[in-house]
């Protein structure tokens, strides 16, 4: 899934990933994080002030008769206590900001770059990764630059201060003490060779929890039916203890550098207190404020080491995320605009394919050579066994995807060359799996045109026979649909598509088995609607009810990635073909 990366304390600039997370983002919140540093550096001035200052306080409570040093110490420790307090909550302050506006630019980048992809992509990519990557990828960003700001300024400041007040001390006892480091340094990196893989596969299963979620929700009426709550709760089950136990092994693996470091500073405290009892190369006697403010530097100083030896860890814990981040955004997109794109020109709507060969990915051509021409103004029915490529034909009217030979064309312009936004605005849709938001009635058939009025609104349910069911509603139009028309029956939820499609008025109609799933009261009036929307229009309509297009201008048989047979009605029953053998099949009864 990723490349290893190699990750000290500052090859973690050198490492592509990280390099380019804090050119995108530490520089676009440079004021933030200019504050930020402005404070730590503070805390690390005041931190290192406090051990240095022990000396004096010692030394001023072992002399109580020179008041005014006494009271000078202690309002010296009272400020550097309260400028340590204030720098600290700036710090926090200005980080949390700096850091939710990183994921919220990135969530942002991530979101737009998955518009921008084709219906290719998503052919290829779960839904339950991508949401994945959306909300853990830009938290790791984040994270991976807080670790490094908090690591390199206040902590490395803060242990720079620190043993410089220790050296300035005790420099004998100063060496001894610092022999902790390389040890500690080892015994980390020993760490970091298990951490990637852990967070590897921890990703992994937490994308199972996603599309275990995402399933149950929108398969709940299948997994009731077939009583599969036991299968679905044996997935989470068995997602939900691998990310337990592989968060529960980087914990150890994080928490193991804490006991490391306490082993290793006990020693080193230890044999600083037995040392300090012995004087080593002739040094002078050490007073008890020198001692003490020695000691305190050093008992300090374990803190920010300790982060500092943990920091490697948690960069790499967080690697995984960031690169997952970057692989989307650098993902090449499936379907692009032209570099120059023109604006599709008002025209009758006449739609042309040329010699147009098609393959989704890795599978068999789904259109063979295909050469039709859909006049303006007028129907023109796909029809023909399933998995023919009906819909591919409209997927390419769409642009959802390009042929890899031939063109499709509007009114004698390759849709290759035309902008995206006009080739949308010229064209409608209404497919047999209706999508509807979690919004309101009113704003899903809004969608098509946003700047519509109420009165607009009405007028297109009316025509698509929606609004008498709209208005015995509890809100009428301001009622919530659901999650994808949930409170709706699929009839309602067909009309609504239709009374979008209406409203937006486009001179060119697709419709795919509009009317395959509903019931015959269901069907009169979604038909009744369809033949309103489609007067005038230039429609492409696919139908397996030979029933529902017998009148259509243009009949075209498609059949496995051909059209076999192409006329009106009674030309395609005289020729005794395809078409007459699916005619005979769905009339026997009734002839």
């Amino acid at each position: 899934m990723s490349t290893p990366v190699k990750m000290n304390v500052l090859s973690g600039f050198r490492d592509s990933h990280v390099g380019r997370l804090l050119r995108e983002n530490f520089r676009a919140q440079m004021p933030l994080y200019i504050i930020a540093i402005i404070a730590m550096v503070m805390v690390a001035a005041t931190t290192s002030l406090t051990a240095w200052i022990m000396k004096d306080i010692v030394d001023s409570m072992t002399n109580p008769d020179d008041r005014m040093r006494v009271f000078l110490v202690a309002g010296a420790v009272a400020l550097i206590f309260f400028l340590k307090g204030v720098a600290s909550y700036v710090q926090t302050v200005a980080l949390t900001r700096a850091g939710n506006r990183i994921v919220a630019v990135q969530q942002r980048r991530l979101y737009a770059k998955l518009l921008r992809q084709g219906a290719a992509f998503y052919n290829t990519n779960e839904s339950s990764s991508l949401l994945m990557r959306l909300t853990q990828s830009a938290q790791s960003a984040r994270a991976i630059i807080d670790i490094l700001v908090t690591g390199f300024v206040r902590d490395m400041l803060t242990l720079v201060g620190l043993v410089a007040v220790m050296i300035y001390q005790q420099p004998t006892l100063s060496v001894v003490s610092l022999l902790v480091g390389p040890l500690a340094l080892l015994g980390v990196r020993l760490i970091l060779r298990k951490v990637r893989a852990i967070m590897e596969q921890e990703l992994a299963s937490l994308a199972e929890i996603f599309k275990v979620v995402q399933e149950t929700s929108a398969g709940i009426m299948v997994v009731k039916a077939f009583s599969l709550e036991e299968k679905m709760a044996g997935r989470m089950n068995a997602a939900v203890g691998q990310v337990e136990k592989r968060a529960n092994a980087i914990a150890r693996l994080e928490a193991v550098t804490s006991p490391l470091m306490d082993t290793l500073s006990g020693f080193a405290i230890a044999g600083v207190v037995a040392l300090s009892a012995v004087s080593l190369f002739g040094e002078s006697p050490t007073s008890a404020g020198q001692l003490m403010s020695f000691v305190t530097a050093l008992l300090m100083a374990y803190e920010p080491a300790k982060r500092l030896s943990r920091m490697r860890v948690s960069i790499e814990a967080s690697m995984v995320g960031v690169k997952m981040m970057y692989d989307l955004l650098d993902a090449p997109e499936t379907l692009t605009e032209a570099e120059m794109p023109v604006d599709l020109p008002a025209g009758p709507g006449r739609v042309e394919f040329s010699a147009v060969r098609f393959a989704y990915a890795r599978n068999k051509p789904a259109l063979r050579d295909i050469s039709i021409v859909c006049e303006a103004g007028k129907t023109t029915a796909l029809v023909g066994p399933s998995g023919g490529g009906k819909s591919t034909i409209l997927n390419l009217v769409l642009r959802l995807y390009d042929p890899q030979t031939g063109t499709v064309a509007i009114d004698g312009v390759d849709l290759k060359t035309v902008s995206f936004a006009t080739l949308r605005e010229r064209i409608s849709f209404v497919g047999q799996g209706t999508f509807l938001f979690s919004a309101s009635i009113i704003d899903n058939i809004r969608l098509s045109r946003p700047d519509a009025t109420e009165e607009q609104v009405v007028e297109a349910a009316r025509a698509a026979n929606a609004h008498e069911f709209i208005k015995e509603l509890p809100q009428g139009y301001q009622t919530q649909v659901g999650e994808n028309g949930a409170f709706l029956s699929g009839g309602q939820k067909q009309r609504l598509a239709i009374a979008r499609a209406i409203l937006k008025d486009s001179p060119i109609l697709l419709l795919d088995e509009a009317t395959s799933a509903l019931d015959a009261t269901s069907e009169g009036l979604v038909q009744e609607a369809l033949h309103r929307l489609t007067r005038g229009r230039t429609t492409i309509v696919i139908a397996h009810r030979l029933s529902t297009v017998l009148e259509a201008d243009r009949i075209c048989v498609v059949n496995e990635g051909r059209v076999v047979e192409q006329g009106t009605t009674e030309e395609l029953l005289a020729k005794g073909g395809m078409f007459r053998r699916l005619y005979d099949q769905q009339f026997r009864a009734v002839g």
